[in-house]
């Protein structure tokens, strides 16, 4: 799968660009606040319906305009000349409009599925240095990209956990409303679909982690060789004690049955009942839980150095694209910014670990900072323009 066109009007820095690319490497060169990354970002935006680098649709908008248009023409392969043109209005504050060969579709949600993408950026560093928040995110993402109908699952579970904390919270007392007679059968409602759905969402994760964990420890082990080995366990807020250590990697509850998931769940909330209502939040569900990432014997949070960190970030980004690759899809691979980060060994091992793929796009403030194995399509990025540049 590679993107042979990218069109943009109106998107972050550009007010339209019209670029070819080619399967293969695609590198932007560009000094930094010139819009290389605004490149890559659209081509990611397509592929999830959503940025690597903000949370709202608000910055991707050129200052002044009233919407943007990201539009690309998407081919199956190398060797196989089918195409598909998707393309995406961003309007902030209203629906955003998606079409797929200029047929308006329903819902932008359509288009999840058609194009996958990997991207690796400085943001990532805080999968392994930062909250369980990052991790979380880290691990749904790669869940909606083999099973592009998680994110509708992922969107109704946080959907479903804001009623059931505006409940909890007026049970507590600290919503400023009279408490309901009735709170405690509705809370069983709500009890009832954040289970349901969250045994989804854990019984996919546990199985995507339980999948990426032997491709992770592998990059790792080609990326650093001389240091320890990359390891990860599932951490629950069902708090069960009945964790299965496997030899893949990967420490999580003992099932990924969604049935049994549910049921426990459910059981789990019934015994902090008291301590939500109290607090007025929900405390058991996948929102709660975290990703052990460990180095050796040790946590790679708080342990790690700044290397090795950057390391273990790269590395589950590669074991999320080995991953896909096991599983039959082909994502386009991105590289944003980042082998300024790495010195000159890890540059040539990470090279050296991508240029099977369908379709690399790399960004670079610094052309010398490219291992020269990485030869193929590049640009100069400058002032709005994206120019053919020989290599």
């Amino acid at each position: 799968m590679y993107v042979d066109h990218l069109t943009l009007a109106d998107f972050r820095s550009y007010t339209y660009v019209d670029v070819d690319l080619e399967p293969g490497v695609v590198t932007f060169v560009g000094s930094n606040g010139q819009g290389k990354t605004n490149l890559v970002e659209a081509v990611d935006y397509l592929a999830t319906l959503g940025s690597h680098r903000v949370s709202s649709d608000l910055p991707l908008v050129r200052h002044g305009a009233e919407r943007a248009t990201v539009k690309a023409r998407v081919r199956a392969g190398r060797d196989d000349d089918r195409a598909l043109v998707l393309e995406i209005d961003i309007h902030p504050g209203r629906a955003n409009r998606a079409r797929l060969n200029r047929a308006p579709l329903q819902r932008p949600r359509e288009l999840l599925g058609i194009l996958r993408t990997v991207v690796f950026s400085p943001e990532d560093l805080a999968i392994v240095k930062g909250d369980p928040a990052a991790r979380r995110a880290f691990l749904d993402a790669l869940v909606a990209t083999r099973w592009p109908r998680m994110a509708g699952v992922r969107h109704d579970y946080d959907k479903v956990l804001r009623q059931r904390n505006s409940l909890l919270k007026t049970m507590s007392g600290r919503g400023g409303r009279t408490p309901d007679p009735y709170a405690r059968d509705t809370l069983q409602i709500w009890d009832d679909q954040l289970a349901a759905i969250g045994a989804e969402v854990l019984s996919a994760r546990l199985d995507t982690l339980t999948a990426l964990m032997p491709h992770t420890t592998q990059a790792y082990a080609d990326i650093a060789p001389a240091n320890n080995v990359a390891t990860a366990r599932y951490r629950s807020s069902l708090d069960t004690g009945d964790s299965d250590d496997t030899d893949d990697g990967a420490d999580r509850p003992a099932t990924t049955d969604r049935e049994e998931l549910r049921h426990r769940l459910l059981a789990r909330m019934a015994e902090r009942r008291g301590e939500e209502i109290a607090r007025g939040v929900s405390l058991v569900g996948p929102h709660r839980d975290d990703i052990e990432l460990v180095l050796g014997d040790l946590p790679a949070k708080g342990y790690a150095s700044h290397g090795e960190s950057w390391s273990y970030a790269l590395a589950l980004k590669l074991g999320g694209f080995h991953l896909l690759r096991a599983d039959g899809i082909e994502p386009v691979l991105i590289l944003d910014d980042v082998f300024a980060e790495l010195d000159a060994t890890r540059r040539d091992r990470l090279a050296g670990g991508v240029l099977g793929a369908d379709q690399v796009l790399v960004t670079a403030a610094v052309a010398e900072d490219l291992p020269d194995s990485l030869a193929g399509q590049r640009f100069r990025v400058a002032a709005g323009e994206v120019v053919p540049d020989a290599v």
